[in-house]
């Protein structure tokens, strides 16, 4: 009897563990699909001279720039609760060829210094070299290689430089032209390991693998 005195406490414990883990945001969402191959561009590469790489053709066509009201934002989470935060910074443009948007190619760079979240702690974290290491990976890239049209809007296919580290990323989008504006939206999850970030957390408040990545881009026609 004292011997299942002593391991009720302990039982108990786990039980409470187990029952206030929170919720795993990741799970409403797509993931991304992930290669370490980076992806070719659908644009033609141009005649490279003997011992020269060929380069890609520049795409031409409508520019869009993107507006003061382009967001990205992530979201992490551990086992007991989540944190939101996202980049003030964020520059790039949208080409549309022939105004087809299969065609289009989004570029985009985020300046990691600027990252902000819910929690001015977690913000000088994020800086360090446990996440981000914004001192020797100052910004952070994406740029689309191909757009493909499906039932419920797009799929774009890129590659994202995050951390000095670059995969090839699929996503599901939402992509329309409004006038002179091209919006952009997607919701995804990414795993964070695939781009060397691998910071565990305290060991009773672990840091969950996947993150979820929000994109939401206005870019106005250029002149």
């Amino acid at each position: 009897m004292k011997k299942t005195s002593k391991l009720a406490p302990i039982l108990l414990a786990g039980a409470l563990l187990f029952s206030g883990c929170a919720e795993n945001p990741a799970d409403n969402v797509p993931a991304a699909t992930v290669s370490s191959t980076p992806a070719a561009a659908n644009t033609p590469a141009t005649t490279a001279t003997p011992g020269e790489e060929a380069q890609a053709t520049p795409v031409e066509g409508t520019v869009y720039a993107f507006s003061d009201g382009t967001e990205v934002g992530f979201v992490g989470s551990k086992v007991t609760g989540s944190h939101e935060g996202g980049f003030k910074k964020v520059d790039g443009s949208v080409t549309v060829p022939e105004e087809q948007l299969e065609k289009a190619v989004v570029d985009l760079t985020v300046d990691m210094a600027s990252v902000y979240s819910d929690a001015e702690k977690l913000t000088g974290h994020l800086k360090s070299e446990d996440f981000f290491d914004v001192a020797n990976n100052p910004t952070a890239t994406f740029k689309s290689t191909s757009i493909t049209k499906t039932d419920a809007g797009y799929d774009v296919t890129g590659n994202l430089t995050l951390r000095g580290t670059t995969n090839a990323i699929t996503f599901p989008a939402e992509i329309s032209v409004e006038g002179d504006t091209v919006k952009t939206k997607a919701e995804f999850s990414i795993n964070r390991k695939d781009f060397n970030i691998v910071y565990k957390g305290k060991p009773d408040d672990l840091i969950r693998e996947e993150v979820v990545i929000k994109f939401d881009i206005t870019a106005t026609k250029q002149a």
